[in-house]
């Protein structure tokens, strides 16, 4: 085992070297990501029991994303790439500061509150993006985002069962003659994850980045095969719109607890780190669309699992296969994202970012659109009829995203 482990060291030190910072950072950040995506809406859950004012806060988060992006694009005319990247980390938690500071939840202070959290979310995002192009290429990019992968999908076992654990712990604890409650006790994993948004901009320091040569990157028209990255881009952000906020909201309603959460997230998480780091490891380009395509598969399966059961088994089922899916969805989705980029950017001859911000604008309106068939749903019908079925209803959507991605991927060969 132990020589296995050096193995994968040594081929690790054999790739680029801002590659390797770079996944180093993202390493850091990885334990941050699970309480952003997971935990900020189970506390906004809990403070105001409305599913509603989850969905808000993620719409209002997204908007922030896209304006961000725009700010982003004048931004790196002045400064270097790594420098706005490390304060998308920084503020990403302070953001999550802000919110826990809130002493009322209201529609205005949820909205605020959300939009901030995307402006961090956006520079993140966005810079990260950049970043990966410019330091990795096609034949090494299924090992980048494999282990990546990896990093999320063993923060996503870690994390989330030890903040579960560390939040029904520490409520009721005394501290100088103050009790600490549930609130108090997510102000202190806040502050936790402040200290690693500043871990991970220190280990970003050590790259050599470069920004963009050409600074012009506002473009409205393009070649035939980006408008259709953009549409796979928006079906992509119609399930991230539902994931970052269902599941957290289903455990509420029928688990009832932040620690079942973590207990659920562990489950099949570290066979799936170690599936994707394997496929990262061996597959290769022509190997995408199988993995993207058997991820969304999986998905489709955990949501009618979700619906027909509607119940603790089924939350539990859909939340193991929203397990797999991501990180295969993820391995196979960003490196064609990232070659298509390379060809139409060179065919178009414009600045990388120019796709990477309207990437975020296709995005956006997936996200958009999805959070808002749950807001209408969850109102104008019921919260259940909304849990149970807009996310089969998404998912048989996405199903749309495996003939497209395939057509991507034969264009840009």
């Amino acid at each position: 085992m132990l020589s296995k482990i050096t193995k994968e060291f040594t081929f690790f030190k054999q790739q680029p070297y801002n590659m390797q910072i770079l996944l180093l950072t993202n390493m850091f950040y990885a334990f941050v990501l699970p309480v952003v995506e997971i935990f900020v809406g189970a506390y906004i859950m809990r403070n105001t029991n409305n599913p509603s004012y989850v969905a808000l806060y993620q719409l209002a988060m997204y908007v922030g994303i896209v304006v961000a992006s725009v700010i982003n694009g004048e931004l790196l005319k002045r400064f270097q790439v790594k420098h706005l990247y490390a304060f998308g980390i920084l503020v990403s938690g302070l953001s999550m500061v802000v919110m826990m500071g809130l002493k009322t939840m209201g529609f205005g202070e949820l909205f605020v509150a959300g939009l901030f959290m995307g402006i961090a979310s956006g520079f993140f995002w966005a810079n990260r993006y950049l970043l990966a192009l410019n330091s990795t290429n096609d034949a090494n990019r299924n090992y980048f985002f494999g282990l990546e992968s990896f990093f999320f999908s063993v923060c996503s076992i870690i994390v989330p069962i030890g903040v579960g654990g560390f939040l029904v712990w520490a409520a009721g604890l005394h501290w100088n003659d103050i009790e600490i409650d549930m609130n108090g006790a997510y102000r202190i994993v806040t502050l936790f994850v402040f200290v690693i948004t500043v871990i991970a901009c220190i280990t970003l320091f050590h790259g050599s980045f470069h920004n963009p040569e050409q600074k012009k990157y506002l473009y409205v028209k393009f070649e035939p095969v980006w408008n259709k990255m953009l549409l796979l881009a928006s079906l992509k952000g119609l399930v991230q719109g539902f994931l970052v906020t269902a599941p957290a909201i289903l455990v509420m309603y029928l688990l009832g607890a932040e620690g079942e959460l973590g207990v659920i997230q562990g489950l099949g998480g570290l066979l799936t780190a170690i599936i994707v780091y394997v496929l990262g490891r061996v597959s290769r380009p022509q190997h995408r669309i199988i993995i993207f395509s058997i991820g969304i598969i999986i998905f489709f399966i955990g949501t009618l699992v979700n619906g027909i059961l509607f119940s603790a088994v089924g939350v539990i089922v859909f939340i193991l296969c929203k397990v797999f899916f991501q990180p295969l969805h993820d391995l196979a989705y960003y490196p064609i994202m990232m070659h298509c980029i390379d060809i139409v950017s060179q065919k178009e001859k414009r600045n990388e970012y120019t796709y990477i911000m309207s990437h975020e604008i296709g995005l956006f309106f997936g996200r958009a659109t999805g959070l808002g068939l749950f807001i209408v749903l969850a109102w104008f019908v019921s919260e259940i009829f909304a849990l149970k079925y807009a996310l089969i209803i998404v998912a048989l959507l996405q199903m749309l995203s495996i003939p497209l991605a395939k057509y991507i991927i034969k264009v840009t060969r």
